[in-house]
């Protein structure tokens, strides 16, 4: 049994014939069958059970993917760490949307100023679907602020970070002090996308306070919704570290839990098992000594 061998098992079971994975891998299909013969050989069972055209896992094959995409893995990393002895280093790394755009830029160029010649490549999404490319091996490390669900993946709290209630100049709230949870009920709001970690600790607010609020505007990227709450007259929930230019310049105000229930940190997160590279060595140390946040003297206040 080799490599190769779980690879091609591992084809097999996520495309479901022996045709569509041949294809994937760029072999024929008598290659691909041979393989599989041999990996049942070797293992004295049947791993696939043909129904109509197509192959289902048997239990023995459920056992088998369950372990074989993080041996491959790890073969994948090995072999690139000695191939890339003197050579480029590379991290791949995932941040969400909040993240993304206030803070991964500056990291990056730090990064990158600390270890000359390293490449990054940078994915940014909502926290649910980085959490599966940490999973799936698809990212190396990754900046998120929502909560991540999986047991396999370690989590460091590093970086603080708080969400305010924000209003643009032509909204009603920009020129009171003090709100109480009550005047949100009715509100037009703009609301970040399903799976968004900024999302999720506002809607369990909203449920505990037992809120109505009008979800107007719905996108996945932080400046749409900025530029909603400036000039379309609706409120959003964002990260404090979003808003400093706006703030300074008066076009918006904020307000502050009484409790700071709201308050929050960015965390890094990688796989249990990850082999944890200068890079994400560096990364960690990087966050660690970034600055804290503080809210503004004019910060309105939100009681309950």
């Amino acid at each position: 049994m080799t490599i190769r061998h779980l690879s091609i098992f591992t084809a097999v079971a996520e495309y479901g014939t022996m045709c569509a994975a041949a294809e994937h891998l760029y072999l024929t299909q008598p290659t691909v069958s041979q393989a599989i013969r041999e990996l049942e050989k070797h293992y004295h069972c049947l791993l696939f059970e043909r129904l109509g055209k197509k192959l289902y896992l048997t239990e023995q094959g459920k056992l088998l993917l369950s372990q074989a995409p993080e041996l491959i893995s790890r073969f994948s990393e090995l072999d690139q760490l000695m191939m890339n002895q003197g050579q480029t280093a590379t991290l791949k790394l995932g941040s969400t949307l909040t993240v993304g755009t206030c803070l991964t830029p500056s990291v990056i160029l730090e990064l990158e100023r600390k270890l000359p010649g390293l490449e990054v490549y940078s994915f940014v999404s909502n926290t649910a679907e980085i959490e599966q490319k940490l999973l799936r091996s698809q990212l190396d490390a990754a900046i998120v602020e929502g909560e991540i669900q999986s047991p396999d993946l370690i989590v460091l709290p590093l970086i603080d970070d708080c969400l305010v209630l924000t209003a643009g100049i032509h909204h009603p709230f920009y020129e009171m002090e003090t709100l109480h949870s009550s005047d949100l009920n009715g509100q037009a709001f703009a609301m970040r996308e399903q799976g968004s970690g900024t999302r999720r600790l506002f809607e369990q607010y909203v449920a505990e306070q037992g809120l109505s609020i009008r979800i107007t505007w719905e996108a996945n990227c932080p400046r749409t919704i900025l530029n909603a709450v400036l000039y379309n007259k609706v409120l959003s929930v964002m990260s404090l570290r979003l808003m400093y230019h706006e703030i300074r310049h008066q076009r918006l105000r904020i307000f502050s839990p009484e409790n700071q229930e709201w308050n929050r940190t960015f965390k890094l997160v990688y796989h249990k098992n990850k082999f944890l590279t200068p890079a994400i060595y560096e990364l960690e140390k990087l966050l660690r000594q970034y600055p804290r946040i503080e809210l503004p003297k004019e910060t309105g206040r939100l009681k309950q």
